[in-house]
């Protein structure tokens, strides 16, 4: 990899991938000459944070299927990536479970009649916990990015939360935004 800073769009990883596709990390990855791999470090059902529990509209402690995961380009953690499910979605399915999804979860849940056609993204920048840094090899004074992903169906329900840490230093978000027909819907926030 030639450019230490990562420049990542977000559409690859809420859409459904075709069959026989690639997954959208290891497909990013080999387009810019690296290897993506992801390492599952825990899957099943959980008490709802309060944070994930206001994204998914539930009752904190509720439960929830998480999938934990840290991604990794050529070997290296390059983010740390907590996905929540509703029970009523995700239990008993492969998306509970710490075996590799072909194709990824978001095709998984279009294949359980789950699809996204909304999504919500908040980025924000702060230091890392100490097992964030532990985990993503990070220095003392370097900062992450969060960003928090929740991804709602065609009748505004929360299917999915995507709760992402990476290293801020390697990172460049990127949103391109379609005018066309969403002009009304636009909200931009400030501090």
């Amino acid at each position: 990899m030639r450019d230490s800073t990562w420049v990542s769009t977000s559409m690859p990883y809420v859409t459904p991938r075709e069959k026989g596709q690639p997954e959208a990390w290891d497909e990013e990855a080999a387009a810019r000459g690296g290897k993506g791999s992801q390492r599952i470090t825990h899957a099943g059902e959980v008490p709802a944070p309060e944070e994930v529990a206001a994204l998914l509209d539930v009752t904190a402690g509720e439960p929830l299927v998480v999938r934990r995961r840290v991604i990794e380009l050529d070997a290296v953690p390059i983010e740390l990536t907590d996905t929540y499910y509703p029970v009523e979605i995700a239990r008993g399915t492969r998306l509970a479970g710490t075996g590799k999804i072909r194709g990824g979860a978001v095709t998984l849940l279009a294949e359980l009649g789950h699809v996204g056609v909304r999504v919500r993204e908040d980025v924000t920048a702060r230091m890392p916990t100490a097992q964030e840094r532990e985990a993503l090899r990070l220095g003392g004074d370097e900062p992450v990015l969060r960003l928090n992903r929740l991804t709602l169906d065609g009748a505004d329900r929360p299917i999915q939360a995507d709760l992402m840490v990476m290293p801020a230093h390697r990172q460049r978000l990127r949103y391109e935004i379609e005018l066309s027909g969403i002009g009304a819907g636009l909200k931009l926030e400030g501090p």
